[in-house]
């Protein structure tokens, strides 16, 4: 029966310094079949991939395609193999177009000359065909997230990939995107592609996948036909324990206003209009309040706006009472402004900075990091880091001193919560604070905001996933084209409604 598997990874072991990712692991996919991998942060799955995309090579085990055993030295033996990856943190180059990253490497050309048309038009059609529509022309570094995942899904289908691994796709995708590459994942494998599918979302695993296989701390725990299971028994084989879906939180207290936003104005990078269109709002003490919309809809610029990563072209910003419309960044965080953002490679992190080091990145200077003389007191740095590694459960293969790049993306998640928190912030603006984390980090998380606001600070959710835009905060306003076009109390409004206003078919004067 060996044929029938297009890929086998029998007993694959994986070590880095400190830890083993991936311990004897087996994994076979059908052909024909979504296939999800499923576990924690830092389980192995992302790992395990690289070794199967030639990223990594692997202490121990065998790959074998269609029965015969393959050596995948680099990503062009996979791609070779017709293995293609969209990885969690996209492989894009930032100042080229869109359409030169999707062809980048298998670039068509006749007797030397490039053939941009030619490539031009089968994107195209690529993307009409799969509904993932985008602008060749626009640069990756103006784009939108979810318009960098399309780039990354649309490279691999350009090189007519019959294997393809997606390491988290649906993390940065709104709920409508969501919807649209699940049938998009559906009719590659109805085209006989076999699909593994790696994701922390428990309903997209049951909703899509025909086999799932879960992975623990490195280990192999098991297979099963997702049909034959249910959420909570996936849940508990991958954390161990039950998890609690639903966000547990008492009645909100609101108290004085801690942010106002009075007819704010940001403009696009993209474009000559504002992608912040006079918005006006206001967030109080005890209160947590989201930002829902499809991506792309002004939420990033606003975020930009308020955390003066981005100059405003209009109105004013004022925090516990002081004006802060003008003020640089590190006044913004020492009035009481702390940061979850968007691109945590981008403006999270130092990649190539220690884990301790990014823990103190905002806070150095202060007395207890820094003596009188400007040296860092390395000791105090170390005790504080490893404080807020346990008390995160930031899991890492060396501590304090691992080397930020080089842990999975649910665990720099977790060490940036870790560290905005901790600042005890007045205003603590959380932008996808979720993204690409497992359920059991999501509830931690999920508590974690609960707990700022219960202690009387004002938490700010900007967010795309529609469960927890409907869970967590006390009150939703949607962006929709740069404008708030809706305030919705989440306890009296529905799923559906909410899309209404998202899609733009509905809006109503936003009481301030």
């Amino acid at each position: 029966m060996e044929d029938q598997y297009a890929i086998e990874m029998l007993g694959i072991t994986k070590r880095f310094p400190g830890i083993i990712a991936n311990d004897n692991i087996t994994l076979r996919v059908k052909k024909g079949e979504i296939h999800a991998l499923l576990g924690e942060n830092g389980a192995g799955k992302s790992t395990l991939m690289s070794v199967l995309f030639g990223l990594y090579q692997p202490e121990e085990g065998i790959i074998k395609k269609d029965g015969v055993e393959v050596n995948i030295k680099n990503p062009n033996d996979a791609n070779a193999l017709g293995i293609g990856m969209v990885h969690q943190h996209f492989k894009l180059v930032e100042c080229f177009t869109v359409l030169d990253n999707i062809i980048m490497g298998v670039e068509p050309n006749k007797f030397g000359f490039l053939q941009k048309k030619e490539a031009h038009d089968k994107v195209m059609a690529l993307s009409e065909k799969y509904g993932l529509h985008v602008d060749p022309d626009a640069l990756i570094e103006d784009i939108t997230v979810g318009m960098q995942q399309r780039t990354e899904i649309l490279k691999m289908l350009y090189r007519e990939n019959e294997i393809l691994i997606f390491d988290e796709p649906t993390a940065v995708l709104t709920p409508q995107e969501i919807d649209e590459l699940m049938q998009i994942m559906k009719n590659l494998a109805a085209e006989g592609k076999s699909i593994l599918f790696i994701s922390h979302k428990l309903n997209e695993i049951m909703a899509v996948a025909d086999r799932c296989t879960v992975l623990r701390k490195g280990k192999y725990i098991g297979t099963v036909n997702t049909k034959d299971t249910t959420m909570e028994e996936l849940s508990a084989m991958m954390v161990g324990r039950n998890i609690n879906f639903k966000v547990d939180k008492d009645e909100c207290k609101p108290g004085d206003v801690v942010l106002d936003v009075k007819n704010l104005s940001v403009a696009s990078k993209l474009h000559k209009n504002d992608a912040v269109k006079n918005v006006s709002f206001n967030v109080k003490r005890g209160e947590i309040v989201c930002i829902a919309g499809i991506d792309g809809n002004g939420q990033t610029e606003l975020v930009y706006g308020l955390t003066g990563l981005a100059p405003v072209s209009n109105g004013k910003i004022t925090l516990c009472g002081k004006d802060i419309t003008r003020a640089p960044i590190r006044k913004r965080n020492l009035l009481g402004i702390s940061h979850i953002p968007e691109d945590r490679h981008k403006y999270g992190l130092v990649l190539d900075y220690s884990l301790e080091d990014n823990l103190v990145l905002q806070r150095y200077f202060e007395p207890e990091f820094t003596d009188k003389a400007g040296f860092l007191r390395r000791k105090n740095i170390r005790k504080y880091a490893e404080r807020l590694i346990e008390q995160y459960d930031v899991r890492s293969g060396q501590g304090p001193v691992t080397i930020a790049r080089s842990m999975s993306g649910g665990n720099q998640q977790k060490a940036i919560v870790a560290r905005e928190i901790d600042k005890d912030p007045e205003l603590l603006i959380a932008v996808q604070p979720t993204r690409g984390l497992d359920i059991g980090a999501i509830e931690y998380i999920h508590k974690q905001l609960v707990a700022q606001r219960d202690s009387g600070k004002a938490v700010l959710l900007v967010s795309l996933e529609l469960d927890e835009v409907m869970d967590v905060p006390d009150r939703i306003l949607v962006m929709y084209e740069g404008e708030i076009v809706g305030e919705l109390d989440p306890k009296k409004t529905t799923e559906e409604e909410l899309g209404l206003y998202m899609a733009g078919a509905k809006r109503d004067e936003v009481k301030q």
